[in-house]
């Protein structure tokens, strides 16, 4: 099984109840396809560094996850066929990456 970590960009102009649909549709497409999710964040809304489809802001979301590498291809189209999400990248990551990525957790938890 290999470490994963997703960061997408939704639109700005969805409600909040579409945001949570959109979240929900591919955390269960992980999960129907073999995916174990190790921890998920919403950033909320930031501002993009240029316009991406003439927007200046967009809903960040990141998906941390452990699966198979053929899930991934099926995975991005699923983002490729969404009009809601403007950008997405997923990319594998290393035994620093993993550790550093445990720390950033540890440490979003004693600020909560």
């Amino acid at each position: 099984m290999n470490h994963y970590e997703t960061v997408f960009i939704l639109n700005p102009v969805l409600s909040d109840t579409q945001i949570e649909e959109t979240v929900k549709k591919f955390e269960d497409f992980l999960i129907n396809n073999g995916a174990k999710m190790v921890s998920k964040e919403n950033w909320g809304l930031k501002k993009l560094a240029y316009p991406i489809q003439h927007k200046k802001s967009g809903f960040y979301h990141l998906f941390e996850f452990t699966g198979t590498g053929e899930v991934i291809g099926s995975y991005e189209q699923e983002f490729r066929r969404d009009e809601r999400v403007m950008r997405f990248l997923t990319v594998k990551l290393d035994k620093h990456a993993i550790e550093w990525a445990e720390k950033r957790r540890s440490r979003l938890k004693t600020k909560a």
